[in-house]
């Protein structure tokens, strides 16, 4: 009788494990792949794989008028300041957008396959590519992720919305990274980049390298206006306020007369702190260069 009640309550205390377990799962899929907003699921054939994105209307959205466009990687991440922020711009500018946020995979860890461009590593290592490796480590996929966005996702919301001619791409950290990635593959499919905190030290800053070759290159140098907003937090790792340092120096060396940017510190903020810190900063940026 005794063997058999330790055996209930080893049962039981099993069951509130694995119970607790999938609660735990439930609520970190809820709050990774579901948003307050509309959410939709793109099949798509560039990746192979269904994709999730959150799509967030002015509150008096109408289907009759155009809005601006902000496309934005990270998902759920700050969110909620951008909401807040975009409905602070429209009550007082009457400036409205369409905000698309694209989440990370949940069960499958994609955000440096997506985010990490083609030619820096996938793990994101601080030195540079060995000239001869064992095992060549696979490179990021972010070319891939850019069709997505500019062959399906664009289209997608084309076809379900009218858009005006305000469009931006927006990121935080890799996200970041991405962002500059698009800039200097695709500097016409926006007119405004943001770059919070970019990771642009990938593999002895590469990243940076490859913004100042396009700088320099006459052919591909932006002919269009073009609005980029670089922040980084002040208490930031030295790695990340170096890269930052180092983009900044080539923007300012580099000039271009359609190229319009701003670049910013903010005092004490770390890294998960910087991007709420960007946003207002960076929408105010937009908005001025927009009415020029």
């Amino acid at each position: 009788m005794i063997h058999k009640s330790k055996k209930n309550i080893l049962i039981n205390f099993l069951l509130a494990i694995v119970s607790l377990c999938l609660i735990f799962l439930a609520a970190r899929y809820y709050n990774h792949y579901v948003s307050a907003f509309t959410d939709v699921t793109i099949e798509s054939q560039v990746l192979n794989e269904s994709r999730k994105v959150f799509i967030r209307v002015p509150n008096n959205f109408d289907k009759a008028k155009k809005y601006g466009l902000i496309i934005k990687t990270d998902g759920n991440f700050n969110l909620d300041k951008w909401d807040s922020s975009l409905t602070s711009l429209s009550q007082n500018s009457g400036e409205q957008f369409i905000l698309v946020s694209i989440p990370n995979l949940f069960f499958t860890f994609t955000r440096n396959r997506d985010l990490v461009p083609p030619y820096a590593r996938q793990d994101v290592n601080t030195e540079p590519r060995p000239v001869n490796e064992a095992i060549p480590e696979a490179n990021g996929e972010a070319d891939k992720f850019l069709q997505f966005i500019e062959l399906e996702l664009l289209p997608y919301l084309k076809s379900h919305y009218k858009l005006n001619n305000k469009r931006i791409l927006s990121g935080f950290s890799a996200g970041g990274s991405f962002t500059l990635y698009a800039l200097h593959t695709k500097p016409k499919l926006f007119n405004g980049y943001f770059a919070f905190s970019p990771a642009a030290w990938y593999d002895d800053m590469t990243v940076v390298n490859n913004i100042k070759l396009f700088l320099q290159a006459q052919p591909h140098k932006i002919d269009t206006p073009t609005y980029l907003y670089l922040s980084v937090g002040g208490a930031e790792h030295p790695l990340m306020l170096k890269a930052f340092n180092e983009l900044k120096n080539v923007l300012d060396t580099q000039n271009n007369q359609f190229l319009i940017y701003k670049t910013s510190i903010n005092p004490k903020a770390e890294h998960n702190d910087n991007p709420v810190r960007s946003v207002e900063q960076a929408l105010n940026g937009y908005q001025k260069f927009i009415n020029k």
